[in-house]
Protein backbone atom coordinates (compact mmCIF):
# COMPACT_ATOMS: atom_id res chain seq x y z
CA UNK A 1 0.00 0.00 0.00
CA UNK A 2 1.03 3.45 -0.74
CA UNK A 3 1.93 6.08 1.83
CA UNK A 4 -0.74 8.45 0.52
CA UNK A 5 -3.72 5.50 0.38
CA UNK A 6 -2.21 4.57 3.61
CA UNK A 7 -2.86 8.54 5.00
CA UNK A 8 -6.15 8.72 3.51
CA UNK A 9 -7.46 5.44 4.89
CA UNK A 10 -6.07 5.95 8.34
CA UNK A 11 -8.12 9.53 8.02
CA UNK A 12 -10.97 7.51 7.64
CA UNK A 13 -10.65 4.81 9.55
CA UNK A 14 -9.59 6.20 12.72
CA UNK A 15 -11.55 9.61 12.05
CA UNK A 16 -7.70 11.72 13.13
CA UNK A 17 -5.52 14.01 11.58
CA UNK A 18 -3.17 14.04 14.05
CA UNK A 19 0.69 12.96 13.61
CA UNK A 20 2.45 12.41 16.50
CA UNK A 21 5.93 13.79 16.68
CA UNK A 22 8.79 11.91 18.01
CA UNK A 23 11.24 13.88 19.39
CA UNK A 24 13.24 12.55 22.08
CA UNK A 25 15.39 14.11 24.76
CA UNK A 26 17.11 12.23 27.52
CA UNK A 27 16.76 15.16 29.69
CA UNK A 28 13.03 15.10 29.58
CA UNK A 29 12.58 11.60 30.31
CA UNK A 30 10.74 9.97 33.67
CA UNK A 31 13.69 9.58 35.98
CA UNK A 32 13.08 5.70 36.10
CA UNK A 33 14.06 5.68 32.29
CA UNK A 34 17.10 7.72 32.04
CA UNK A 35 20.05 5.15 33.29
CA UNK A 36 18.21 2.42 31.18
CA UNK A 37 20.84 1.14 28.46
CA UNK A 38 17.86 1.49 25.82
CA UNK A 39 15.89 4.01 27.16
CA UNK A 40 15.20 5.94 23.93
CA UNK A 41 13.94 2.82 22.33
CA UNK A 42 11.41 2.34 25.18
CA UNK A 43 10.48 5.85 25.98
CA UNK A 44 9.48 6.23 21.51
CA UNK A 45 8.03 2.62 21.76
CA UNK A 46 5.54 2.89 25.10
CA UNK A 47 4.48 6.50 23.38
CA UNK A 48 3.90 4.65 19.88
CA UNK A 49 1.66 1.80 21.93
CA UNK A 50 -0.50 4.79 23.71
CA UNK A 51 -1.04 6.60 20.79
CA UNK A 52 -1.22 4.96 18.01
CA UNK A 53 -4.95 4.73 18.08
CA UNK A 54 -5.06 8.47 17.49
CA UNK A 55 -2.68 8.91 14.99
CA UNK A 56 -2.89 9.27 11.39
CA UNK A 57 1.00 8.75 10.95
CA UNK A 58 3.87 8.74 13.19
CA UNK A 59 6.72 12.22 12.51
CA UNK A 60 10.34 10.75 13.94
CA UNK A 61 12.84 13.47 13.89
CA UNK A 62 16.33 12.15 12.71
CA UNK A 63 18.50 14.68 14.31
CA UNK A 64 16.95 13.79 17.60
CA UNK A 65 18.08 10.34 17.40
CA UNK A 66 21.43 11.16 16.21
CA UNK A 67 22.47 13.80 18.38
CA UNK A 68 21.96 10.56 21.05
CA UNK A 69 23.93 8.09 18.62
CA UNK A 70 20.50 6.08 18.49
CA UNK A 71 20.30 5.70 14.49
CA UNK A 72 19.45 2.19 15.39
CA UNK A 73 16.94 2.80 17.91
CA UNK A 74 15.32 4.71 15.02
CA UNK A 75 15.44 1.82 12.52
CA UNK A 76 14.58 -0.53 15.60
CA UNK A 77 11.42 2.03 16.51
CA UNK A 78 10.14 2.34 12.52
CA UNK A 79 10.45 -1.70 12.30
CA UNK A 80 8.62 -1.45 15.91
CA UNK A 81 5.42 1.06 14.38
CA UNK A 82 5.60 -1.44 11.21
CA UNK A 83 4.88 -4.54 13.28
CA UNK A 84 2.89 -3.49 15.60
CA UNK A 85 0.57 -0.85 13.67
CA UNK A 86 1.03 -1.54 10.45
CA UNK A 87 -1.49 0.74 9.32
CA UNK A 88 0.11 3.78 10.59
CA UNK A 89 2.50 5.13 8.01
CA UNK A 90 5.89 6.68 9.10
CA UNK A 91 7.21 10.22 8.09
CA UNK A 92 10.81 10.40 8.52
CA UNK A 93 11.43 14.47 9.34
CA UNK A 94 15.04 14.54 7.71
CA UNK A 95 14.33 18.09 5.30
CA UNK A 96 17.21 16.44 3.10
CA UNK A 97 17.52 18.17 0.02
CA UNK A 98 20.76 17.69 -2.00
CA UNK A 99 22.43 17.42 -5.68
CA UNK A 100 20.77 14.06 -7.78
CA UNK A 101 23.44 11.81 -6.88
CA UNK A 102 23.69 12.36 -3.13
CA UNK A 103 19.93 12.61 -3.12
CA UNK A 104 19.85 9.40 -4.48
CA UNK A 105 21.66 8.28 -1.32
CA UNK A 106 19.50 10.19 0.93
CA UNK A 107 16.62 8.58 -1.02
CA UNK A 108 18.45 5.15 0.25
CA UNK A 109 18.54 6.12 3.75
CA UNK A 110 14.70 7.11 4.42
CA UNK A 111 13.19 4.23 2.40
CA UNK A 112 15.79 1.29 2.87
CA UNK A 113 17.55 1.75 5.77
CA UNK A 114 15.07 2.90 7.78
CA UNK A 115 11.99 2.11 6.41
CA UNK A 116 10.36 5.03 6.78
CA UNK A 117 7.09 5.47 4.56
CA UNK A 118 7.37 8.92 3.41
CA UNK A 119 10.19 11.32 4.21
CA UNK A 120 10.41 15.66 4.63
CA UNK A 121 12.43 17.39 1.71
CA UNK A 122 13.65 20.86 1.34
CA UNK A 123 12.78 22.01 -2.67
CA UNK A 124 14.70 24.82 -3.24
CA UNK A 125 17.88 22.63 -4.98
CA UNK A 126 14.99 22.23 -7.53
CA UNK A 127 13.93 19.06 -9.13
CA UNK A 128 16.64 16.87 -9.16
CA UNK A 129 17.52 17.10 -6.11
CA UNK A 130 13.76 15.33 -5.31
CA UNK A 131 13.72 13.01 -8.38
CA UNK A 132 15.29 10.16 -6.81
CA UNK A 133 12.21 10.43 -3.87
CA UNK A 134 9.64 11.31 -6.75
CA UNK A 135 10.18 8.53 -8.46
CA UNK A 136 9.29 5.90 -5.53
CA UNK A 137 5.46 6.45 -5.92
CA UNK A 138 4.44 4.24 -2.86
CA UNK A 139 6.51 6.85 -0.68
CA UNK A 140 5.41 10.09 0.39
CA UNK A 141 7.45 12.97 -0.67
CA UNK A 142 7.11 16.14 1.67
CA UNK A 143 8.12 19.27 0.34
CA UNK A 144 8.62 22.61 2.81
CA UNK A 145 6.37 25.33 1.54
CA UNK A 146 5.44 27.86 4.41
CA UNK A 147 7.35 26.32 7.55
CA UNK A 148 6.52 26.99 11.09
CA UNK A 149 9.51 28.95 12.44
CA UNK A 150 9.44 32.42 13.13
CA UNK A 151 11.93 33.40 10.50
CA UNK A 152 9.95 31.28 7.68
CA UNK A 153 9.29 34.56 6.18
CA UNK A 154 13.09 35.47 5.46
CA UNK A 155 13.51 33.46 1.87
CA UNK A 156 9.44 32.04 1.94
CA UNK A 157 8.02 35.48 1.70
CA UNK A 158 10.14 36.73 -1.11
CA UNK A 159 8.73 38.36 -4.17
CA UNK A 160 9.17 35.81 -7.34
CA UNK A 161 7.12 37.28 -9.98
CA UNK A 162 4.38 38.94 -8.56
CA UNK A 163 3.76 35.85 -6.32
CA UNK A 164 6.32 35.20 -2.76
CA UNK A 165 8.06 31.96 -3.12
CA UNK A 166 6.25 29.92 -0.82
CA UNK A 167 2.97 29.89 -3.55
CA UNK A 168 5.58 29.71 -6.48
CA UNK A 169 6.70 26.43 -4.61
CA UNK A 170 3.24 25.17 -3.67
CA UNK A 171 2.38 25.40 -7.64
CA UNK A 172 5.66 24.15 -8.71
CA UNK A 173 4.90 21.00 -6.73
CA UNK A 174 1.22 20.33 -7.56
CA UNK A 175 1.50 21.01 -11.08
CA UNK A 176 4.43 19.92 -12.16
CA UNK A 177 6.05 17.60 -9.32
CA UNK A 178 3.24 15.21 -8.22
CA UNK A 179 2.87 13.26 -11.35
CA UNK A 180 2.73 9.79 -9.10
CA UNK A 181 0.03 11.74 -6.63
CA UNK A 182 3.06 11.21 -3.79
CA UNK A 183 3.48 14.90 -2.68
CA UNK A 184 2.45 16.75 0.27
CA UNK A 185 3.52 20.12 1.74
CA UNK A 186 4.66 21.55 5.18
CA UNK A 187 2.91 24.52 6.16
CA UNK A 188 2.88 25.80 9.64
CA UNK A 189 -0.10 26.27 12.02
CA UNK A 190 1.52 29.55 12.95
CA UNK A 191 -0.09 30.95 9.21
CA UNK A 192 -3.31 29.98 9.08
CA UNK A 193 -3.76 33.13 6.09
CA UNK A 194 -0.73 31.51 4.44
CA UNK A 195 -2.70 27.87 4.92
CA UNK A 196 -5.88 28.94 3.40
CA UNK A 197 -3.58 30.56 0.31
CA UNK A 198 -1.73 27.16 -0.03
CA UNK A 199 -4.76 25.44 -0.58
CA UNK A 200 -6.27 27.53 -2.91
CA UNK A 201 -3.52 26.93 -5.30
CA UNK A 202 -2.94 23.28 -4.87
CA UNK A 203 -6.81 21.84 -4.35
CA UNK A 204 -6.60 18.39 -1.74
CA UNK A 205 -2.88 17.54 -1.96
CA UNK A 206 -2.10 16.71 1.56
CA UNK A 207 -0.60 19.04 3.79
CA UNK A 208 1.95 17.77 7.04
CA UNK A 209 1.05 21.03 9.77
CA UNK A 210 3.76 21.41 11.99
CA UNK A 211 3.60 24.20 14.76
CA UNK A 212 0.27 23.01 16.80
CA UNK A 213 1.26 22.87 20.74
CA UNK A 214 4.45 24.16 22.25
CA UNK A 215 4.59 26.73 18.95
CA UNK A 216 1.11 27.71 19.79
CA UNK A 217 -0.55 27.26 16.05
CA UNK A 218 -4.71 27.71 16.66
CA UNK A 219 -6.38 24.36 15.35
CA UNK A 220 -9.57 25.97 14.66
CA UNK A 221 -7.54 28.32 12.55
CA UNK A 222 -5.50 25.42 10.88
CA UNK A 223 -8.81 22.71 10.28
CA UNK A 224 -10.99 25.97 9.23
CA UNK A 225 -8.37 27.53 6.91
CA UNK A 226 -5.77 24.46 5.81
CA UNK A 227 -8.20 21.41 4.92
CA UNK A 228 -9.78 19.96 2.45
CA UNK A 229 -13.82 20.03 1.40
CA UNK A 230 -14.71 16.69 3.08
CA UNK A 231 -12.60 17.95 6.58
CA UNK A 232 -9.41 15.81 5.51
CA UNK A 233 -6.33 16.62 3.80
CA UNK A 234 -4.05 17.69 7.22
CA UNK A 235 -1.62 15.88 9.14
CA UNK A 236 -1.53 17.95 11.97
CA UNK A 237 1.32 17.82 13.95
CA UNK A 238 2.31 17.70 18.01
CA UNK A 239 5.69 16.40 19.14
CA UNK A 240 6.46 18.13 22.90
CA UNK A 241 2.91 18.53 23.63
CA UNK A 242 2.48 14.72 23.33
CA UNK A 243 5.61 13.10 24.14
CA UNK A 244 5.95 14.83 27.21
CA UNK A 245 2.39 15.45 29.08
CA UNK A 246 3.48 13.62 31.80
CA UNK A 247 6.62 12.91 33.32
CA UNK A 248 5.82 10.14 35.95
CA UNK A 249 5.67 6.56 35.45
CA UNK A 250 2.48 7.03 33.50
CA UNK A 251 4.24 8.60 30.90
CA UNK A 252 2.87 6.78 28.37
CA UNK A 253 -0.75 7.15 29.26
CA UNK A 254 -0.79 10.74 29.75
CA UNK A 255 0.59 11.19 26.25
CA UNK A 256 -2.18 8.94 24.77
CA UNK A 257 -4.32 11.07 26.98
CA UNK A 258 -2.83 13.93 25.17
CA UNK A 259 -3.17 12.56 21.99
CA UNK A 260 -6.62 11.99 21.82
CA UNK A 261 -7.86 15.46 23.38
CA UNK A 262 -5.93 17.18 20.15
CA UNK A 263 -7.67 14.29 17.96
CA UNK A 264 -11.01 15.39 19.75
CA UNK A 265 -9.87 19.24 19.30
CA UNK A 266 -9.28 19.03 15.76
CA UNK A 267 -12.45 16.62 15.11
CA UNK A 268 -15.05 19.70 16.42
CA UNK A 269 -13.59 21.81 13.91
CA UNK A 270 -13.96 19.55 10.66
CA UNK A 271 -16.61 19.94 8.21
CA UNK A 272 -16.98 16.20 7.66
CA UNK A 273 -15.45 12.98 8.79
Amino acid sequence: MSFITALRERWTSANTLVCVGLDPELAKFPLHLRDKPDAVFEFCRDIVDATAEYACCFKPQIAHFAALEAEHTLKKLIAHIHDRHPDVPVILDAKRGDIGSTAERYAVEAFDRYGADAVTLNPYLGRDSVQPFLDRADKGVVLLCRTSNAGAGDFQDLDCGGKPLYQRVAAKVADEWNGNGNCLLVVGATWPRELAEVRAIVGDLPFLVPGIGAQGGDVEAVVTQGSTTDGKGLAISSSRAILYAGNGEDFAAAAGAAAMELRDSINRFRISS
